[in-house]
């Protein structure tokens, strides 16, 4: 593994009430598209991550599966898993982290009963009067 790089952050806490495979394509997904985890950076096998982080391999295996189905990560038999080199597979995976943080953000401005833009407006007001 390239040890430029920590393939989940440090301390990674666990949600018990969420798949563990789930947390770590998040996770993972995360890092890759922000740049954390560079194009073509060679990943630790299914075996390395599952004793690194003390779950089963089968977790492991799911999670680079996953990984996989999504084009974000490559396998090679014999060599290894990377991260993909194709810059159009990582922008796509960006747009669907970004479109369900703006559904979230959204969901939360309509629980408080107000709009979007007033809780934008809110966060800039709050920034300023921190500064």
């Amino acid at each position: 593994m390239d040890p430029s790089f920590e393939l989940l952050p440090e301390p990674f806490q666990i949600n018990p009430s969420l798949p563990i495979y789930e947390q770590f394509v998040e996770a993972i997904q995360g890092r890759i598209v922000s740049g954390l985890i560079p194009p073509g950076s060679r990943l630790p096998s299914v075996r390395d991550l599952a004793s690194g982080r003390g779950v089963n391999p089968t977790t492991a295996a799911r999670t680079y599966q996953e990984l996989e189905r999504m084009g974000l990560i490559v396998t090679y038999r014999g060599q290894g898993t990377f991260v993909t080199r194709e810059d159009a597979v990582i922008g796509e995976a960006r747009k669907i982290i970004m479109r369900k943080a703006i559904i979230e953000f959204k969901a939360a401005a309509d629980i408080l009963g107000i709009s979007a833009e007033q809780l934008l407006e809110f966060d800039k007001e709050d920034s300023n009067d921190t500064l």
